[in-house]
């Protein structure tokens, strides 16, 4: 980092409030019904690559709240810690009930550092961490969840089309839905003041939080449709502002110029991602031509890493080959270090190189080059831990090898994921693929029920492990599966009971 790390001025202010009219329980509930509806949408994204790079973030402020004190151990324990992309191309974050957030790839597009995106983490995870919403939720307590849940689900539908938002909306009640995410002035101080906190002690350059002020009252006349962006639901005050740049002149530090490579690189494919039309891929495209470069590298980079993803989307591999060959060229010869700002910049998981491996090998998969795929992810040769993109990036090249010597070593780090992160829906599905490849059927079905389980999809993981379960009743285990089948029997005596709460909330 390129100054020493100050202690926020913020620990031991009170709180405005507990929430403690809506219980832990509730709460939870409550964001379950909500994210299980997101996790069905459309615009839902599960990209390893960008999923990866939010965890990133995302883990340091978790651990920083926790030891500031902002995050009780009982808070961490019963809420979700979920956050969930949307391949939405609005500047446009939102915390929600039980521990979810939500990041709309346009977000991640518009930031020129990870300090910024962080800064907007750390303010939504201080509104959890406050129980604004539970406390926001007060005046609605006459309410049942179900009713509160759908008015929620129709503001956040309302970002994008507000036909789709008054399916949503109960009653027809706009203004109502949108107050439910809506903050006071004194609530957004709360989360300025928390979010600020969390963000110095875990590391972050706090110039984030005012690089971020800044691109989001640029965005406000860009993206505010009379719908709900990110500004109606967090209005940005004059106040505000001063308040963050006043915190920001304590701290002694040069000026803020980010050359982030890294970044350029993860903001281009959520750029490309959010908007895939034809046009906007042809656009993509064009950015990277000889005569259209733009002024920095880390623009540049960006450029060329969007061009290839677009040639990608549209099938175009030789173009793929060609803009993915001029990005290598500008990742090589870029000054190693410059420009490196902040926790993350120069940390090897969030180098430029490895985005570049990791695109390198999708331009490989998409040619139907597996082995490549497999040489690009793992050039040792030596199948050691791999981390989530790459292992996901292996196991998927693997399904198309089924003779492959890597594929029991890769189904076993598969299961340690799981196991690690038992709420990895991803990493349930992959894993599912492999096992049935290997005519691990009793083991696959169950994969799939959890993967369903992890989406919140009661009566989908009832339906796989139901199956699972008459596998296994019908006699056709092989060896080591009468655990497996014990294991299934209690996953669906769970979601059976997940299933049963949820009938009995809609009544």
């Amino acid at each position: 980092m390129a100054f020493a790390p100050v202690r926020a001025q913020t620990v031991g202010l009170p709180a405005l409030g507990d929430g403690e009219s809506i219980s832990l329980s509730a709460e939870r509930q409550l964001g379950d019904r909500i994210a299980r509806e997101l996790y069905r949408d459309p615009d839902f994204l599960e990209d390893a690559v960008l999923d990866e790079y939010i965890q990133q973030l995302w883990a340091p402020l978790i651990k920083a709240a926790a030891a500031r004190g902002d995050l009780s151990a009982e808070l961490q324990e019963r809420f979700a810690w979920r956050i969930l992309l949307g391949r939405d191309r609005t500047v446009n974050a939102f915390a929600l009930p039980g521990g979810y957030l939500g990041v709309h790839l346009g977000l991640i597009a518009v930031v020129s550092s990870h300090d910024e995106l962080a800064s907007v983490l750390a303010h939504e995870l201080s509104h959890v961490t406050q129980r604004h919403i539970a406390r926001g939720m007060d005046d609605q307590a006459k309410m049942t969840p179900w009713v509160i849940g759908s008015m929620i689900l129709g503001a956040l539908a309302a970002s994008k089309s507000a036909q789709g938002a008054q399916a949503l909306i109960v009653g027809g009640q706009a203004a109502a839905a949108q107050s439910q995410l809506s903050y006071s002035r004194d609530m957004e101080r709360e989360a300025d003041r928390v979010g600020y906190g969390i963000l110095v002690d875990a590391g972050y350059d706090p110039r984030g939080f005012v690089g971020m002020f800044a691109k989001l009252q640029q965005a406000a006349g860009l993206n505010d449709s009379g719908a709900f962006p990110y500004l109606r639901s967090h209005p940005l005050t004059t106040e505000r502002l001063a308040d963050m740049q006043a915190r920001q002149q304590l701290i002694a530090s040069p000026e803020f110029q980010s050359n982030d490579l890294a970044q350029a690189m993860l903001a281009a494919r959520a750029r490309v991602l959010a908007q895939s039309t034809p046009d906007a891929l042809r656009a993509w495209t064009q950015d990277a031509q000889p005569g259209a470069k733009p002024a920095s590298a880390a623009q540049q980079v960006g450029a060329a890493y969007a061009a290839t993803l677009a040639h990608l989307q549209m099938r175009n591999m030789d173009g793929a080959e060609r803009t993915l060959a001029s990005l290598s060229e500008q990742v090589a010869k870029a000054p190693i270090g410059k420009g490196a700002q902040g926790l993350l910049q120069a940390a090897p998981d969030m180098a430029a190189s490895r985005w570049l491996r990791l695109l390198r090998a999708e331009v490989a998969f998409k040619q139907s080059r597996f082995e490549t795929v497999l040489t690009t992810l793992v050039p040792d040769g030596a199948l050691a831990k791999l981390p989530r993109p790459e292992l996901l990036a292996v196991a998927q090249a693997l399904q198309r090898l089924p003779k492959h010597p890597w594929l029991d070593d890769a189904t076993r780090q598969l299961r340690l994921l799981v196991l690690r992160s038992p709420n990895d829906a991803q990493a349930w599905q992959t894993l599912a693929s492999l096992l049935s490849m290997q005519g691990a059927a009793l083991g696959a079905l169950r994969a799939e029920g959890e993967a369903q389980l992890a989406r919140l999809d009661w009566t989908g993981a009832v339906d796989r492990l139901r199956a699972a379960q008459d596998r296994a009743r019908q006699g056709r285990l092989q060896p080591g599966d009468h655990i497996e089948a014990s294991i299934v029997d209690a996953r669906l005596r769970y979601a059976q009971d997940r299933l049963r709460e949820m009938l009995v909330q809609r009544q």
